[in-house]
């Protein structure tokens, strides 16, 4: 079978043809249908994200399939039964072994495009604003990279969750999607001083109350500029290339809180948690209170295009990859 794997971190990942595998003790087989794109593939493949696998690996964080093979021990999801899976690596290919464990059955109603994407992008978001930043309703919102894979999920369930939304997104484009998402307010961090638009902004709306911000850099030193006191600040991730350095008077000023979150460690530690959250997110999506952007559906020999896109930022929502 064909799979897209890093051989060298020095050089773009490829197709490869390698065997079909063929599950262990508590794993299943998986056909897989579709094949969500992660920021953090493309940190892989450069070998510079923190659970990045030995040489050589298979790219693909989360996957929606169906189950081809049972390993020994194995009972449960039946032969068939489509799922979808967060296993961190192996998704771009035809077939690929997860641990059973981490199965879950797909709605009926719930094509493959969006299952395969919908765990670590709506997971993140749900997780960081409900668990970590406790966001109320009435809150102001403001979503860095507002039209991204995780951004527009988090304007989305930040609507969801009764809070006013603020998007900032480059060009017009992007914040249409942002707007059809639910939010509010939308920012241009193309068209000028991004931190001088959100002082504009917050002299009119008061300031904000949770950031949730997967961008860094100068994006976040304006975000922390318009916070209101005991406002949270929630650090998913760094897709300006820039980790910034946090002046700590302003947090002792105005009872600031940051906060760390890496939905993935949620696996290790506090599995259940991750567990209900995802259950609520179905329940939403089964009630039609959410609506999945797709970006792009690419095949898998095209997955090289779709690692550029999140590369050059000019994604909106998710990218897809269908073997």
């Amino acid at each position: 079978m064909q799979a897209f794997q890093v051989h060298a971190f020095d050089a773009p990942p490829a197709l490869t043809d390698v065997p079909v595998p063929r599950p262990g003790p508590g794993e299943v087989a998986l056909r897989i249908a579709a094949c969500g794109v992660n920021f953090a593939d493309m940190l892989m493949a450069q070998g510079k994200y923190q659970d990045t696998p030995a040489l050589p690996f298979t790219l693909g964080m989360e996957v929606c399939g169906t189950v081809a093979a049972l390993g020994p021990g194995v009972t449960a999801p039946a032969i068939g039964t489509r799922v979808s899976v967060f296993g961190g690596q192996g998704g771009m290919a035809q077939v690929a072994v997860y641990d059973a464990a981490r199965c879950r059955p797909v709605p009926d109603a719930m094509p493959d495009t969006v299952a395969a994407g919908f765990q670590v992008a709506y997971g993140t978001s749900h997780l960081a604003l409900s668990h970590r930043a406790r966001l109320q309703p009435g809150d102001t919102l403001l979503v860095l990279g507002a039209a991204g894979g995780v951004g527009l999920t988090a304007v989305e369930i930040g609507h969801a969750m009764g809070a006013r939304v603020i998007a900032v997104a480059r060009g017009a484009d992007k914040l249409a999607v942002a707007r059809a998402a639910g939010a509010d307010h939308m920012l241009d961090s193309d068209a000028g001083d991004l931190k001088a638009q959100l002082k504009a902004l917050c002299a009119d709306i008061g300031g904000v109350d949770v950031v949730y911000d997967p961008v860094g850099g100068d994006a976040f030193k304006a975000a922390l500029s318009v916070c209101n006191r005991e406002a949270r600040v929630v650090i998913i991730g760094f897709a300006s290339g820039e980790v910034p350095q946090i002046l700590a008077n302003l947090l002792l000023v105005k009872n600031i809180t940051v906060i760390g979150f890496y939905w993935g460690g949620y696996l290790t530690f506090a599995p259940q948690v991750l567990s209900d959250s995802l259950a609520e997110l179905m329940d939403w999506y089964a009630q039609g209170r959410l609506r999945p952007h797709i970006g792009a559906v690419l095949p898998l020999d095209r997955a090289n295009e779709a690692l550029a896109h999140l590369a050059d930022r000019t994604a909106t929502g998710k990218i897809v990859i269908v073997p």
